[in-house]
């Protein structure tokens, strides 16, 4: 995915693209809530040190999952393309069930293969994050 003005995904956190074609696969690199020209994470409150006072998990699941839509789309590929979704805890307990309910809201018709883990932290203060393979639309399919 080329960085352009218009794009409506958030800037990468580092060296990296956020999208890697090969043949008709399209890899997503791991993607969290951050909105595009802010800083700030949505649901997150951090004291003047850098740590988190407290979040809205559901925020940040809705903010994922419109930033994996953005990133989609702007490849050439659907939601529905999905074929694999590697999902990143930070609090398994507390957040799976919230987790678990609005995957299942978002991915009512498509129905990739899912991974979930629990890890200790993410390069920021996110407590969610998706990696995420798609097949891009065979040449003529409409979008």
């Amino acid at each position: 995915m080329s960085e352009h003005p218009t794009s409506r995904a958030p800037e990468p956190v580092g060296a990296y693209p956020y999208t890697r074609r090969v043949g008709n696969l399209l890899f997503l690199s791991g993607v969290g809530p951050r909105q595009r020209g802010q800083n700030g994470i949505p649901g997150v409150q951090i004291d003047e040190d850098g740590n988190v006072l407290q979040y809205d998990f559901e925020s940040q699941c809705h903010a994922v999952f419109q930033n994996v839509r953005y990133i989609l789309e702007e490849a050439g590929a659907q939601w529905d393309d999905l074929v694999d979704v590697t999902v990143f805890l930070t609090n398994m307990k507390d957040d799976f069930p919230a987790y678990n309910r609005l995957y299942a809201e978002y991915f009512a018709t498509a129905q990739p293969c899912r991974t979930t883990l629990e890890i200790l932290s993410l390069p920021t203060p996110i407590a969610i994050e998706l990696k995420c393979i798609a097949v891009l639309p065979e040449a003529g399919r409409e979008n």
